[in-house]
């Protein structure tokens, strides 16, 4: 079965460069050139895919970002930019997105990271099974985990999760105290074949921190282990 990929990029020359490159791996594709239009066609159907240019006219990226994810928070999202500073990466992955290229990009490993996401939802789908022994709503350090709503609340401050970090906070739940590598959290969260550097899993836990440290500089439940990954301590 043909998965569906909705591309948002006001560059029409990378448009249409994405189009012809994904349909010829025979992907269905549908396109739109504006983050209001993406959002359009958004609503109009389902998709596998979400190929998001950050900086596009009406609305930008991080916004059909923010808006796809109150509809639906599982949909993989992967977002171009032309831009090299890291808080941009950042702000991208707060928002819910589960990979980004830089612009420019090699045909190749843009159609390796959207095979990887691809493979990683198909098998979140077929495996949400995996973590029905835990609650609905549990806790996390200080902070209630509501899994269905996807909030995590702290000192009554309520913040939203993206798929990602529920599934970190899933895993590290399970080993509590336990030291997990990179390696092992991007297995699980990310899959097997993640395509990509451990720098996207430590820029997801520099965000988490945000959401459950009461001192984020100094956290005392997501404990760096240098030179190998990380450990909660409940």
């Amino acid at each position: 079965m043909k998965a569906n990929i909705l591309i948002a990029e006001d560059d029409a020359s990378i448009r249409l460069g994405l189009i012809a490159t994904l349909e010829s791996e025979n992907y269905d594709v549908m396109s739109a050139n504006d983050g209001a239009q993406a959002l359009r066609l958004f609503q109009q159907k389902k998709y596998d895919l979400i190929i998001l240019d950050v900086m596009m006219p009406h609305k930008s990226g991080y916004d059909v970002c923010r808006e796809i994810r109150a509809i639906n928070a599982n949909v993989p999202i992967l977002f171009l930019t032309a831009k090299g500073e890291e808080i941009d990466k950042v702000v991208g992955l707060k928002m819910g997105a589960d990979d980004y290229m830089s612009k420019p990009f090699g045909i190749h490993e843009l159609l390796a990271r959207v095979e990887a996401l691809l493979r990683r939802s198909r098998v979140s789908q077929a495996s949400n099974v995996a973590n029905d022994d835990l609650p609905d709503s549990f806790q996390f350090g200080d902070s209630i985990v509501e899994r269905k709503k996807f909030t995590i609340e702290l000192d009554s401050n309520v913040n939203s999760l993206s798929a990602r970090e529920l599934k970190l906070i899933e895993i590290f739940v399970k080993h509590s105290n336990e030291v997990l590598t990179r390696d092992q959290l991007l297995n699980a969260v990310w899959g097997i074949d993640y395509y990509g550097t451990t720098r996207t899993l430590d820029q997801h836990i520099v965000q988490l921190r945000k959401k459950i440290e009461a001192q984020p500089n100094s956290p005392k439940h997501i404990l760096t282990v240098h030179g190998i990954g990380y450990r909660y301590i409940p």
